[in-house]
């Protein structure tokens, strides 16, 4: 199957590509990387009258540390976040995260905002960005929005943005000292969409978390900033206490159901991912002997 017949325009600016989106509203589409626009389009489970390529908009390209902040434009490629030694110092969890998504084809291709926008809840950028505490930044005619990144995502395949808005970068707080991550998920093959997974980034003092932002992605309709982590947090932990999260966690979680896992297995990933967070950023192998759930 191929897409229905559409008129294509190529954007010189932001300022060009946002009279566009305003001139055919929801009737437009942005094209950034297209690794998820032209397959959908192709199924005809979305048919736009316009697509906007924003491919050639040089000023949303490129990284940058200003003091504390870390700024990605959402042309970015996943590769250059993969490669990038500026992610790599001061957001070393987007450089691990960039490596799970899907294959070298795509990543060669996909963009940071396209990622974001398209909102998969079983997407790894998206859970960074959560658990990193990500400002995203949209941009409308009528002016700019920052938007924290835990309210940008508001369902599947949905979030904040209108359909007169371009999301033209983001800017994460840089990582301090005493600062730790954990990535991982559970996948049937490597570049698979996740069944499970987890994104965090933790602060860690004298053997404690001190903070612990836990993202978990694939079990629910968007990435849930778990709530459960407080448990973790400022308290010597133990097994019976790193038991006691899990259980919150599992009461926490709404996972869905659909033909890679049930709900309750993804139920159950989640709490071993939680389980082995707190070993590896505390060095702690005996949280998990016996496992906590």
């Amino acid at each position: 199957m191929k897409a229905s017949a559409f008129s294509y325009a190529r954007a010189t600016s932001v300022a060009n590509a946002l009279e566009l989106l305003v001139a055919y509203g929801d009737k437009a589409k942005v094209l950034s990387g297209g690794q998820s626009l032209m397959p959908a389009m192709n199924l005809r489970l979305i048919s736009p009258e316009l697509i906007v390529d924003i491919g050639e908009i040089t000023e949303l390209r490129g990284i940058a540390v200003r003091g504390d902040v870390l700024s990605i434009g959402a042309l970015t490629r996943h590769v250059d976040l993969l490669r990038s030694p500026e992610i790599a110092a001061h957001a070393p969890l987007l450089t691990e995260a960039a490596a799970h998504v899907a294959h070298p084809a795509i990543r060669n291709r996909g963009t940071l905002g396209g990622s974001l926008a398209h909102a998969d809840p079983a997407a790894e950028l998206p859970a960074c960005m959560v658990a990193l505490n990500a400002t995203i930044i949209v941009r409308g005619q009528t002016g700019e929005r920052r938007i924290t990144a835990g309210d940008f995502f508001t369902g599947i395949y949905e979030t904040v943005l209108s359909a007169q808005e371009l999301l033209v970068a983001v800017e994460l707080p840089v990582v301090q000292k005493n600062s730790a991550h954990f990535f991982h998920e559970f996948a049937r093959r490597y570049g698979d969409y996740a069944i499970a997974g987890l994104a965090a980034q933790a602060t860690v003092k004298g053997g404690l978390f001190t903070d612990l932002r836990t993202a978990f992605f694939a079990v629910g309709d968007r990435p849930i900033l778990a709530k459960a982590a407080t448990k973790l947090v400022n308290v010597g932990i133990t097994p019976a206490v790193l038991s006691e999260a899990a259980a919150t966690l599992g009461e926490e979680l709404e996972p869905q159901e659909d033909q890679q896992a049930s709900a309750s297995m993804r139920r159950y990933l989640a709490k071993i991912l939680l389980a082995r967070c707190a070993s590896a950023l505390l060095g702690r192998p005996d949280l998990i002997a016996g496992g906590p759930v």
